[in-house]
Formats: C-alpha cells, sequence, structure tokens
C-alpha cells in the first residue's frame, strides 16, 4: 500500500481532461477540495473551455503529451506556482481492429507508454528531490486481460500497466506514489461507437465516466496501487493467471459467441 492521498490544497494536473475520464476526474478532484485543478488536452480550445465550465480554480492549458519538450513546458509553468502534487497521465486513444497499421502502433504506442515514460522522467525527479508526490497512469483492463479487438491497443496498454508498476516499485520508498487505473468499458466519445460485438462487452455494463472518478477518489485515499472501477476486472485476471491456456480457450470461445451475436 501508498501513502493515502488528501486532496485538499492539492494541485492536480489531468491530461486528456477535456472529456470523458479526464473531465470526470478533474470534476470530482475540484469537488474534493483540490486547490488547482488543471486540465491539459491535445485540444487547448476544449481544455480551456472545459476548465470554465468547472469554475473555481480550474485552468486549461493545451498539451500533446507525446512531446516531452511540451510536457517539461506544462510542468515548469504550473509550478512557478507550486509544485505538482498529483500528475494523472490519462491521454488515450482508440484504434481500429486487428493487427493494426504501422501508424495505429506508433500513434498507440507514443500515447499509452512514451508520454506516461515523458511525465516520469521529467516530474518524478521533482518529487524525489521534495519527498513527496503520485503519478496516476491510466492504462485498461485490456493491460490486464487483453483486448481481442485491437491487438496495438491491447499490448500497449499492457505495457502502461508494466510501466506503472515499475515505477512503483523504483520509487515507492522514496515518497512517490504509483496507481494504475485499469477499467473495463465506460460510456466515453471512444467507446461511442461500439457495437454489440466490441470486445469490452464482455466486461457488462459500461460505466459512467463519473463513476471511475469516485473509484479513483476512493483507491487513492487508500494508497491502492491498482484502481479497478469494475470488480470483475479482478476476477478475469485471476482466472488468467491460473491457468493460461485455459484461459486463452475461453477467450477464443468468447470471442466466437460476439462474432455470433449469441
Amino acid at each position: 500500500m501508498g501513502r493515502p492521498f488528501i486532496f485538499p490544497g492539492r494541485t492536480i494536473v489531468v491530461t486528456g481532461g477535456a472529456n470523458g475520464i479526464g473531465y470526470a476526474l478533474a470534476e470530482r478532484f475540484l469537488a474534493e477540495g483540490a486547490a488547482r485543478v488543471v486540465i491539459a488536452d491535445l485540444d487547448g480550445e476544449r481544455a480551456e473551455a472545459a476548465a470554465a465550465g468547472l469554475g473555481g480554480s480550474a485552468r486549461g492549458c493545451a498539451l500533446d503529451v507525446t512531446d516531452p519538450a511540451a510536457v517539461a513546458g506544462v510542468i515548469d509553468a504550473v509550478e512557478r506556482e507550486g509544485p505538482i502534487d498529483l500528475w494523472c497521465s490519462n491521454a488515450g486513444v482508440g484504434t481500429g481492429g486487428g493487427l493494426g497499421s504501422a501508424d495505429e502502433w506508433d500513434v498507440t504506442w507514443r500515447l499509452h507508454v512514451q508520454a506516461h515514460v515523458h511525465v516520469a522522467r521529467l516530474l518524478i525527479p521533482r518529487m524525489v528531490e521534495r519527498g513527496s508526490g503520485h503519478l496516476l497512469v491510466t492504462a485498461s483492463a485490456a493491460g490486464l486481460v487483453t483486448n481481442i479487438d485491437s491487438a496495438p491497443y491491447s499490448v500497449t496498454k499492457h505495457g502502461a500497466v508494466a510501466l506503472a508498476e515499475w515505477l512503483a516499485i523504483r520509487h515507492g520508498d522514496e515518497g512517490v506514489d504509483v496507481s494504475c487505473l485499469c477499467p473495463l468499458g465506460v460510456n466515453t466519445a471512444m467507446t461511442a461507437d461500439d457495437g454489440p460485438d466490441a470486445a469490452t462487452r464482455l466486461g457488462g455494463d459500461y460505466l459512467e465516466p463519473a463513476d471511475v472518478a469516485e473509484s479513483v477518489v476512493a483507491a487513492l485515499t487508500e494508497g491502492r496501487f491498482l484502481i479497478l472501477p469494475q470488480p470483475q476486472a479482478a476476477v478475469m485476471e485471476q482466472r488468467r493467471a491460473s491457468d493460461r491456456d485455459r484461459w486463452l480457450s475461453g477467450m477464443r470461445r468468447a470471442r466466437a459467441r460476439l462474432r455470433s451475436g449469441s
């Protein structure tokens, strides 16, 4: 277990925060008493509009999380007014199905893995120096049990989980806590076009972003690393680990059921 995160008075940055899970996190953090919440998004205008909608101490800014120079600029700008207590590395992208194109592999790798590496390189040393700080990596249950629709999405989300674990091991004794968010299906723009045969349907009904934010606040307050808004993800991961061959067979059967509509 890590250290409990106390929200009142804290400075928090949420990437990919203009909508979906990121926006719900920003909204909930403000409700919990955060002093400053910075909504960073590739679309700067949407980020500023989202912050204006939340009011209070929310701010919006443009940020390409795959550009380390841009990440460094946002860190410097925010920390001129005080240290960042929590960075939510939340930006992500959905991709087409199958093995994926070269472009899909490139964009998912840069967003789902390298973006977390950039912020770890740039921000964690500052947190270590002051002996406190928290990094939240938004991965996916696909990083625990595999998304059978998209190889690029599933493989890079596995990478995000592995990186979060590595960072937690490496820096947990230096005052820096790491958490990893792994939801199943969530009603966001990314899943808006999901049909009845989408692999994420295997996890049951989709949650709302506000439900995910509730789970995040509870987990951070308790100092937990792995955040599972849908508890059945833990059962699915345990089945995978206990008998990999049986799990693979079961996933093939599940895919067949989805494709047949039964």
